[in-house]
């Protein structure tokens, strides 16, 4: 089976990444003929959330590009069957994902064999959505720039962030950083 194209995207906190990856999708899309598929990960847990997620599917839903929306907050790896080799997946994002599986194990995240069964799984599952479509687009934070502190689950949930942006970066066609709305190309052809 042929495997598809995995573009990275990277950057601070409202750094204009998802809006990056977003016009990136859908002018692949329109370059391929493809179909737009949208992998959300958010839960609303407080109102300022709920805007954010409510504002998102907004936008897209007045983009007229047709998006078809998988919210999916957790077990990535339980949609991976859906999508086609037409399909042009972005997936938004990878700190929320994280942070959802992490606090959905209540004191199992403390051990080992959680934590690499975690990083496997969430490998696997991205891997499998590669492989079933023309490209799949991952957003993540960057969110390692800045002190942890003290906090074992923060140092547990940065140590797992930066551990997966370097296997899916290894594994990436294409990776950029943006900064301040601009995106950097780290790694791939310039497009």
């Amino acid at each position: 089976m042929a495997e598809g194209a995995l573009i990275f995207i990277t950057g601070g906190v409202r750094s204009g990444k998802s809006s990056f990856a977003e016009k990136l999708s859908a002018r692949l899309a329109e370059k391929t003929d493809g179909k737009l598929h949208y992998i959300a990960a958010g839960k609303a847990y407080d109102s300022e959330m709920k805007e954010r997620i409510q504002r998102h599917q907004d936008d897209r839903g007045k983009s007229g590009l047709g998006w078809t929306t998988w919210e999916k907050p957790s077990a990535l790896e339980e949609i991976s069957g859906n999508f086609t080799h037409q399909d042009i997946i972005l997936f938004d994002c990878l700190t929320t994902l994280l942070n959802n599986e992490l606090f959905k194990a209540e004191d199992s995240w403390r051990t080992r064999e959680f934590q690499e069964k975690l990083s496997s799984d969430i490998l696997r599952a991205i891997n499998e959505i590669r492989q079933k479509s023309k490209t799949l687009i991952i957003v993540s934070n960057e969110v390692l720039n800045e002190p942890i502190g003290e906090n074992e689950l923060v140092f547990t949930y940065a140590k797992l962030l930066g551990m997966l942006h370097r296997e899916i970066v290894k594994m990436a066609d294409e990776a950029y950083l943006v900064e301040a709305g601009i995106p950097i190309q780290m790694k791939g052809e310039p497009a």
